[in-house]
Formats: C-alpha cells, sequence, structure tokens
C-alpha cells in the first residue's frame, strides 16, 4: 500500500490544519486552544467519543471498527505544545505570539494524526478500537506522565501504544527507527561549591570556588572517558558556570550546571553517583564542599522489538523498504513518550522532514511534504497493530 490515495488528495487540506496551528502555538500545558481545535475536528469527523481534560489539557479520541466495541485497542500519540523562541522562519503563518513558536513540529505532528483520525473515521476498515491521544507539555512538562497518572491507560486500555517526531536531516518520504533505545533519558545537574570569599588581590586568605568550578568543569568528563564503557553512550554537559559579580571580589560561591544523557539504567546511576562523588573530591582538594543536586526527568525511550518490526513494515509498505532505515542511530535527546512505552508496548519512529533547519531552531518549520506520508503510515499502523493482534 502506498500513500493512501484519499489522504493524499486532502493532504493540502490536513496542511492547512497544520499551519493554523503553527500560527498559534501555545506552551506546556496551557494548550487549550490548541485542544479546543483538535477535540471539535474529533467530534466533525465522528469518533465514537472524545474526551478531553485528560493530565490537566489532553485529548483522546476513541474510533471503533467495524465491528463496535469490544476487542483489542491501540493508542497512537501526538505531542501539542510549542516552544519559548522567537521565530525568524517569515513563513506568512508565522507565530502570532512573539516568543513562542513550534519549533520542533508538533503542530505537524498533531495535523497528521488529525488526518489519520478523519481516515480511520471514514473507513472503519479494522476489528477492535483505535484511541488517538494528543498529549500537551512533552517540552520538558512530562505531560505524558501527567495523562498516564489521570487514568489514560484506565480509561483507554490500549495494548500498544505508538509515537511519531519529524527529523530533520532524513529524507521527505523516509522513515528511520530501531529496536531497543531510540531516545536517551535526560537528567540535569546543578553543583554548588561553597568557599570562604575575599579580596582579590589577597587570594591566599580565601578559599576561590571559581578555581574549584573550573577543575570541576573538566574533570566531570571523566564519567564520559574513564567511568563508561567506551561502547557504551554518554554524554556530560556543563552548560552554566555562575559565580561573582565584581572584578575584584573572589565570591562565596560557585554554581556549575548541566544535562547528563544515557541509553541504559546501568549507565544513568553511574553517572548520578561519580557526579556526586567527583564535586566532593574536587571541590575538597581546593578546601571547599560541593553540594551536588541531580534531577532525573524523562527515562530512556526503549522500542519493543516486536512493536518495532511491525513499524518498519507499515512503513516499508507506504514508501518501500529501502527508505526506511530499521537500524538508525538512537539520539542522545530525550522525549517523553518514554513514560508510555513504561507503561505499555510498543515503539516511536522519526518520520523525515528533509532539509530543513534544526529542531527547536528559530528557523525551524515541519515540511508539509511529509503529511500524506506520515498520515499514511498512521492510518495503515493502526490497522495492521490490530489485524494481527486479532
Amino acid at each position: 500500500m502506498p500513500v493512501n490515495p484519499s489522504l493524499a488528495e486532502t493532504s493540502h487540506e490536513i496542511a492547512e490544519w497544520r499551519r493554523h496551528l503553527h500560527a498559534h502555538p501555545e506552551l506546556l500545558y496551557d494548550v487549550e486552544n490548541t485542544a479546543a481545535f483538535v477535540a471539535e475536528k474529533l467530534a466533525a469527523f465522528g469518533c465514537d467519543a472524545v474526551a478531553t481534560g485528560i493530565g490537566r489539557t489532553g485529548v483522546v479520541g476513541l474510533i471503533h471498527g467495524r465491528s463496535g466495541p469490544g476487542g483489542r485497542m491501540v493508542g497512537l500519540r501526538a505531542d501539542m505544545d510549542a516552544l519559548p523562541i522567537v521565530e525568524e522562519t517569515g513563513a506568512p503563518y508565522a507565530s502570532r505570539r512573539r516568543g513562542v513558536m513550534h519549533a520542533c513540529g508538533h503542530d505537524g505532528h498533531t495535523a497528521m494524526l488529525l488526518g489519520a483520525a478523519r481516515g480511520l473515521c471514514q473507513s472503519r476498515g479494522f476489528s477492535g478500537s483505535v484511541a488517538v491521544i494528543f498529549q500537551p507539555a512533552e517540552e520538558g512538562g512530562a505531560g505524558a506522565k501527567a495523562m498516564i497518572e489521570d487514568e489514560l491507560f484506565e480509561r483507554f486500555p490500549c495494548d500498544r501504544v505508538f509515537g511519531l517526531h519529524n527529523l530533520p536531516g532524513v529524507p521527505v518520504g523516509a522513515f528511520a527507527l530501531r529496536p531497543g533505545p531510540i531516545m536517551a533519558a535526560t537528567d540535569e545537574f546543578v553543583i554548588t561549591i561553597r568557599g570562604r570569599g575575599g579580596h582579590a588581590a589577597i587570594p591566599q586568605q580565601t578559599v576561590d570556588p571559581v578555581l574549584a568550578a573550573a577543575a570541576l568543569t573538566q574533570s566531570l568528563q571523566q564519567v564520559v572517558s574513564r567511568n563508561a564503557d567506551p561502547l557504551d553512550n554518554v554524554v556530560v554537559s556543563v552548560t552554566q558556570i555562575h559565580a561573582g559579580q565584581a572584578h575584584n571580589v573572589i565570591p562565596e560561591e560557585a554554581v556549575v550546571s548541566g544535562t547528563v544523557r544515557t541509553l541504559r539504567a546501568e549507565t544513568r546511576n553511574m553517572a548520578e553517583k561519580r557526579l556526586s562523588e567527583i564535586a566532593a573530591g574536587i571541590a575538597r582538594a581546593h578546601g571547599a564542599q560541593a553540594e551536588c543536586v541531580y534531577r532525573r526527568n524523562y527515562p530512556v525511550t526503549v522500542n519493543d522489538g516486536a512493536s518495532a518490526q511491525l513499524c518498519a513494515r507499515v512503513a516499508a509498505e507506504i514508501v518501500g523498504s529501502d527508505r526506511v532505515e530499521i537500524a538508525a542511530p538512537p539520539l542522545m535527546g530525550g522525549e517523553d513518550f518514554s513514560y508510555m512505552l513504561q507503561a505499555k508496548p510498543g515503539a516511536f519512529v522519526f518520520i523525515g522532514n528533509g532539509d530543513s533547519a534544526g529542531l527547536h531552531h528559530p528557523r525551524f518549520d515541519f515540511a508539509d511534504e511529509a503529511i500524506p506520508f506520515g498520515t499514511s503510515y498512521w492510518l495503515r499502523l493502526a490497522e495492521v497493530a490490530l489485524e494481527e493482534a486479532a
């Protein structure tokens, strides 16, 4: 099955939905207008039920197949929120809210899943049910976790759940995925080094936390180079150093903060332990003290092997096997769909966005040319997943 003909014919309309969403971006959980737009469309399509307010502002549409309620259920998820970035695309549909833009393509994800929902409502060509899940607050707000805690899967007992994200650099009309870990855990650390401040011209009477912070910044890289398996994936990035307010004053404290990205639970545990140990040791060597606060954010996004194979087969039906990368390298970015994959088996895949600006860039724009491929993929994936489960 190539691109669904009816979806190809209506992709311009789906693109208009996408551009409307792009022009009216909203942040985190404050996606009331986006959620209302989605809920209105789902009701108009003829979904058998439309639930709102799940995880504060999440929306779910329920679509029964040819046999009505009962049987297996699959979930298809899209994210709705934007980012706090000033848009520089110059597009006629550019954001009307300065400082807020869809710089990650969630407008495209939402529009494609809406297109698939309409196609599923029209065809009912499957046995069982499909839950189309529209989630808020992916960009750092853990909206997936909030929806799960709000009994998403008790109300919609999905047997499998699937996610999709665009990826610049992958050609339009191509897909990339892998079984196992596909996106990293995203942790943050804040290390406060406390010394003894004083006059910059009399350093011998002080304990300089800036010097300790400089040494610590370099030493933290031994977590990657000497503590992790060379074949493992781990990133430790110091992204902020704050200390002092005057040229002639050695401050009392310095703060070093950043992020840790890992693909395995064992590596994550090791990194957390070693950051605290290294910080304490470096501070002590300089006569100072260190406090390390380590905050675990999104877990590793792990694809179920059988579900990843299913997604690869469906994607190959749409675009051909030569345009589906089934052993794509994992990305060290994070994704809160990981919470859904902890709760249910399933898989997360990438769809090509072509030679666009990168994700989270002020000139990023979702490629409307990808819409018929993504919408067709969602429609066919629901049908095949339910056929195989029957």
